[in-house]
């Protein structure tokens, strides 16, 4: 079975971290368009890159404590369609590269405008491992603290809510760590 497991890291986007991200060695730079349908735990997404757009379907729920996530390709005429259902919908620039048995995926959460409403990488992780690794040297800087396992206030589907995602980093910032 396809269990995710991932942590995340909040982290402060100065308008200069994806420049040094597209320099970093191999990384990949994505678009993103996502949403959520209107029963749990089903997403739709298209995924931009180097011109080519490829859609994919995902079904995502968390089972006994771990999250099982199943993805299959979709049809462009067919992610139209379940686009006319969704229930939160965002865009995002994705940087993403792998490190040893680590993937990380650097999110960049996009207004209409294109600029940045909140930042946030991802570390994919082997399913036995529970501690993250330290975040790489690229991201120094920028890292404001890592979201507690499992808290929902940092899924994709939450920061999409572009109020919360700038709520959550007010508390962040004047805080000084995330909590």
């Amino acid at each position: 079975m396809p269990i995710e497991n991932e942590r995340k890291f909040v982290l402060k986007d100065d308008g200069k971290l994806e420049g040094l991200l597209a320099t970093h060695p191999g990384v990949s730079r994505n678009f993103l368009r996502q949403a959520y349908l209107d029963a749990p735990g089903l997403r739709i997404r298209s995924i931009e890159t180097d011109g080519k757009v490829e859609h994919v379907f995902t079904y995502k729920r968390t089972i006994d404590g771990q999250v099982v996530e199943i993805e299959t390709g979709l049809s462009a005429a067919d992610f139209d369609r379940l686009w006319t259902q969704r229930i939160e919908s965002l865009q995002k620039v994705r940087y993403s590269w792998t490190e040893g048995v680590y993937h990380w995926d650097i999110d960049f959460f996009r207004r209409d405008d294109g600029s940045t409403y909140f930042a946030m990488a991802e570390v994919e992780m082997p399913e036995e491992m529970t501690d993250p690794p330290p975040p790489p040297s690229c991201l120094a800087g920028h890292l404001l603290g890592i979201a507690p396992a499992g808290d929902q206030r940092f899924t994709s589907k939450r920061i999409a809510d572009q109020a919360h995602a700038e709520r959550l980093m007010a508390a962040i910032l004047s805080k000084g760590r995330v909590d």
